[in-house]
């Protein structure tokens, strides 16, 4: 059994003496493990970088079979963040979500391209520009793994103005004016993510992490999986850039 695909670098646990596990988000075959031989040479070692884009070409000799990989490098993006700590700790995050939350073997092409066209506006954008791209890249990945949310009407009165929150519950917006005897219980909805699509404000980037970190901690619960440590630490690297420190 052998295949060819485009892949996206998500993490390398070194195996043996100079080999590495790599685990990759793959277009056509979805999260992919599979055994790299030689992978701490000069060589190889920057090509493994997390966020990293790759042609890989698997071979096993079952399917079921962890296999190996040959690689050969598309893109070497992580190199590029390395003066700038937020796109660094976004990446990470990105790639450190995907390979907590998405099951191994399943075709999943929306999240492979999310994922690819996320890391080229880290790429091509100042921070923290590229953050409200992040926060949409997750509210697709909820959506593909059938948690997607509902953002484009108020769940109490079905218009779309001035939608300032979403339930916890249900993952639904709810208006300002429907919100106010509960607001308190309620997550903030920033206005860049609803029908107004209004200017991104900085305080509107944090709260869009929280809001779509609370519903993938939800996700990762079910699927009694982790939500990684990387993802909680860029929330708090964006949050004190925001509050100066």
């Amino acid at each position: 059994m052998e295949w060819t695909d485009d892949g996206i670098v998500l993490g390398l646990r070194p195996f043996g003496e100079n080999g590495a596990i790599l685990e990759a988000l793959t277009r056509e075959h979805g999260r992919h493990l599979g055994l790299v031989r030689g992978a701490m040479s000069k060589r190889l070692k920057g090509a493994l970088e997390p966020g990293n884009a790759v042609k890989l070409h698997w071979r096993g000799r079952l399917d079921q079979q962890l296999g190996g990989y040959t690689i050969e490098l598309s893109a070497a993006r992580a190199a590029q963040f390395f003066d700038d700590a937020l796109k660094l700790s976004g990446l990470s995050s990105s790639c450190a979500v995907c390979a907590a939350l998405l099951p191994e073997r399943e075709l999943h092409v929306r999240a492979f391209d999310a994922l690819d066209a996320l890391l080229q506006s880290i790429t091509g954008h100042a921070s923290p520009a590229w953050v409200a791209d992040y926060v949409r890249f997750e509210l697709m990945l909820l959506e593909d793994l059938g948690f997607g949310l509902d953002l484009t009407q108020c769940a109490v009165t079905g218009g779309q103005d001035d939608l300032r929150f979403v339930s916890p519950k249900t993952g639904r917006a709810v208006s300002a004016g429907a919100a106010a005897p509960y607001r308190d219980r309620l997550l903030k909805l920033p206005r860049f993510l609803t029908p107004e699509d209004g200017a991104v404000a900085a305080n509107d980037l944090v709260d869009g992490l929280a809001l779509t970190g609370f519903f993938l901690e939800r996700v990762a619960q079910e699927h009694s999986a982790t939500l990684p440590q990387a993802r909680a630490r860029f929330h708090e690297r964006l949050a004190g850039t925001r509050a100066g420190r």
